[in-house]
């Protein structure tokens, strides 16, 4: 178990996130409880009552999102109080509604791109951006972690366009991108 956010398995996390996409694409909502609660778990190392109560918000927050006529604001509410766990348990200096923001605009951002084939330059400042914020680092230093995850993204999207199919190769591809982006992530916080 690690101690804390700026400590984690890239690769277990990686594939955790990718389960965690796959479930969501589906509409597999206990699927997405389960891989929130592991990637809570190993992402943020929150005490076992915590992460259950982060599970449920961050699962909360993207049914908020998830429908085209969705609830932006509810689902920077939800994770605003996500945020205030993280918070609370490893005493970071971040606001929980500045931290909430960045994450809910990188998922607009992201719709777009994924709809209307909106640039990946504006994603990749919005993810690195939260980066910055959450682990107090320059944005350039993280630039390497949100260009992966956008490329997972942009894997996952054609895999939806696809059909979500549960044995496509491209989700092993998917899995290696947000394994470097984890990698990448985990370099820039220790640098």
């Amino acid at each position: 178990m690690n101690r804390g956010p700026r400590s984690f398995d890239p690769r277990r996390v990686g594939a955790l996130e990718c389960r965690a996409w796959v479930a969501y694409y589906r509409r597999e909502w206990l699927a997405l409880l389960r891989a929130a609660i592991a990637l809570t778990r190993h992402t943020v190392a929150l005490p076992w009552p915590a992460t259950l109560s982060g599970a449920w918000l961050v699962m909360r927050a993207n049914r908020q999102w998830a429908p085209i006529d969705n609830d932006p604001d509810g689902a920077r509410e939800t994770m605003r109080r996500f945020y205030e766990l993280v918070r609370a348990r490893h005493d970071e200096r971040l606001h929980p509604g500045v931290a909430a923001g960045l994450e809910v605009e990188w998922w607009r951002l992201h719709r777009a791109r994924q709809h209307g084939g909106a640039a990946a330059a504006p994603l990749i400042d919005a993810l690195a951006a939260l980066y910055a914020y959450v682990y107090d680092v320059a944005p350039e230093a993280v630039r390497p972690a949100a260009e992966q995850r956008v490329a997972a993204m942009d894997l996952s999207d054609r895999w939806v366009r696809e059909g979500c199919a549960p044995t496509s190769p491209l989700i092993a591809e998917e899995r290696a991108a947000l394994v470097r982006s984890y990698a990448a992530l985990l370099a820039a916080v220790h640098r």
